[in-house]
């Protein structure tokens, strides 16, 4: 049986809101998109490029797609993780969105619960999940997480989407790594742990 792993960027107070560029989610009036690229360095770019090279399957919900969808296609197909994520089997939660137009893309249907435990029970890998917060609050209340891989950025926002939001259940998980990076990036591995 497969499992879900979520590999995602936080900041220290636990946002992972628009990680990329100054643009990709202005909500809530959010105007500190970018965070992470001062901190890439290649320990975070090595570490990022195994874990997409090396999932069988992406689980992404509607927004992370399409940015996906409208970059990864037409990215330089000689970087190993490109073509591994423009030929693996991708997977997306969505309400709205009918045909997804990405090679090897299908979209979900609407129990998300029931799909998710098929697309594991059927796998022999991990399916990853990147960015996805709406997703992500009902793959966490679903408990269908098995590992977490964060890599949890030395800067405090203040304010944004959080990963962990209020209201969820609560969990019990188990550090199993810790590698820090030398731009004081933390690459963090947790696991789901039984409840005692």
């Amino acid at each position: 049986m497969g499992e879900l792993v979520v590999v995602n960027f936080v900041s220290l107070d636990g946002v992972m809101q628009s990680v990329l560029s100054a643009d990709e989610d202005r909500e809530g009036g959010f105007d500190q998109g970018g965070w992470v690229l001062p901190y890439v360095d290649e320990v975070v770019e090595r570490f990022m490029s195994e874990a997409t090279a090396g999932a069988g399957a992406l689980l992404l919900g509607r927004r992370t797609y399409e940015i996906f969808a409208a970059t990864w296609p037409y990215a330089d197909m000689n970087d190993p993780a490109v073509a591994a994520m423009n030929a693996m089997p991708k997977y997306v939660a969505s309400r709205t969105l009918r045909d997804p137009g990405w090679a090897n893309s299908a979209v979900l249907g609407g129990d998300l619960a029931a799909e998710v435990s098929r697309i594991k029970a059927a796998s022999e890998s991990e399916t990853v999940v990147l960015g996805s917060g709406g997703l992500l609050g009902a793959l966490i209340e679903y408990d269908l997480v098995d590992e977490y891989r964060l890599l949890v950025f030395p800067l405090v926002l203040g304010s944004g989407k959080q990963l962990f939001a209020d209201g969820k259940s609560p969990r019990r998980l188990t550090l199993t790594a810790t590698r820090p990076t030398p731009s004081g990036v933390l690459i963090n591995t947790y696991r789901r742990r039984a409840e005692d």
